[in-house]
């Protein structure tokens, strides 16, 4: 491999991990003008949601405590996936944290997007804590 090449293609690798940089230093300025509204109480949670490419989690989380209420993720054996399709998965996922928070008490929560837009999985896992009886 010619030296040209290879400099061609640590530039362009370097492009990609500046683009990505971006986006991570965008999302988390988001996350933090968020936090600064949102916080957890003991009577009204924060229920927070993490999306990776593959899987999604939420976590209702009490922060005067710091402590972790209830969780569920795509990758929980109890939860029955039939569909590959994650706008589904999602739902499903927010029916069981709303089904699992509600059996431990709490019925009132505030939703914490995490800095990702109010869109696609994220509004179907929070549509699925909805139709399982949370407020939010």
């Amino acid at each position: 491999m010619s030296v040209n090449k290879l400099e061609e293609k640590q530039v362009n690798l370097h492009n990609y991990w500046e683009m990505s940089k971006k986006t991570i230093i965008k999302r988390n300025k988001i996350k933090k003008r968020i936090r600064t509204v949102v916080f957890g109480t003991k009577d009204r949670p924060r229920l927070t949601v993490f999306r990776s490419n593959k899987e999604i989690y939420a976590q209702v989380i009490d922060d005067t405590n710091s402590k972790t209420i209830v969780a569920s993720s795509s990758k929980d054996k109890d939860l029955k996936l039939k569909t590959s399709n994650k706008i589904e998965v999602s739902k499903i996922v927010g029916d069981s944290i709303g089904k699992k928070a509600i059996k431990a008490g709490i019925k009132n929560v505030s939703f914490d997007r995490n800095g990702y837009l109010y869109h696609g999985r994220v509004k179907s896992l929070a549509d699925g804590a909805r139709e399982a009886g949370l407020n939010f």
